[in-house]
């Protein structure tokens, strides 16, 4: 049986490490802040929003939600951001997103500063983990990262497949993967023959946003297995992109879900929040 790569355990000890780091800043005059936008009454996303104040309030983070309804006009919003650019004590601007269908995410993404792009979607801040000298790291694929290192998870010389292409998790996992010397496979939507790809992976990081859709037969002997999905199963339950049932018996190591890749995700945004709290402040 694999064993199971705790989450929640990992990623409250860093943020352990955050408070302490949190606390060393404010002594030093210096407290993070962090302003998050969210845009209409999304049930999942406010859930989210809440979940990033409480986890800011617990390492210290000075925290600011800004509900705006669902009739709030691009430029509206593009004006909040720009106010938000020009605080001292904001060092981080998170917009939650879907946005409404009237307000573009790209033009949104764009108006957030680079310095204060927390999310690492700005076209310079993607740039930048391209050419392997990133200012963030995004929180999902860094989240991951993490899990690997603290797991002592050898990335180098290792056939690396990662199932999905998105521009949140997928394309920025391989990044992060090929910087640490992975031998790195993207498959998607339209690769042939996935199985064949999946079974050749020492490491499979599977993001592909379809209920256990990786199964244990899928999956190479001894394989460590991420497991980035967030879905419902026909039972209601949450449950992620690999079939953890099968595939525990199969693979060395594997993220459950919930419980696994996660709580990382808001803990790599409090990380990066700290960084660029540092970053603004010449520490």
């Amino acid at each position: 049986m694999a064993k199971i790569i705790d989450g929640k355990a990992i990623s409250a000890a860093m943020r352990g490490e955050i408070k302490a780091e949190v606390e060393a800043l404010t002594a030093r005059g210096v407290t993070p802040g962090l302003a998050v936008i969210i845009v209409g009454s999304d049930p999942a996303s406010e859930v989210y929003v809440r979940n990033k104040g409480r986890a800011c309030g617990e390492v210290g983070i000075h925290s600011e939600i800004i509900a705006l309804p669902e009739e709030t006009k691009e430029e509206e919003l593009l004006k909040k951001i720009d106010e938000l650019n020009a605080r001292s004590d904001i060092n981080g601007i998170l917009v939650q997103l879907p946005l409404p269908r009237h307000i573009s995410e790209k033009a949104v993404t764009a108006r957030i500063i680079p310095e204060k792009d927390v999310d690492a979607f700005s076209d310079e801040n993607v740039g930048k983990i391209t050419v392997g000298a990133p200012r963030f790291l995004p929180c999902t694929p860094a989240g991951v990262m993490e899990m690997l290192c603290r797991e002592c998870v050898e990335i180098a010389g290792k056939e690396c497949v990662v199932v999905g292409r998105s521009n949140i998790v997928g394309k920025p996992m391989a990044l992060l993967l090929l910087k640490e010397n992975g031998t790195v496979t993207v498959c998607h939507s339209k690769t042939k023959d996935l199985t064949s790809h999946t079974r050749r992976a020492d490491i499979l990081v599977a993001a592909v946003g379809r209920a256990k859709s990786i199964t244990g037969d899928m999956i190479k002997a001894g394989a460590v297995v991420i497991d980035v999905g967030i879905n419902r199963g026909d039972d209601g339950k949450l449950c992620g992109d690999v079939d953890f049932e099968s595939a525990e018996k199969v693979a060395s190591a594997i993220t459950p879900v919930p419980g696994g890749v996660g709580p990382m995700t808001i803990t790599m945004l409090l990380k990066n929040t700290v960084t660029a709290a540092k970053l603004q402040n010449q520490i």
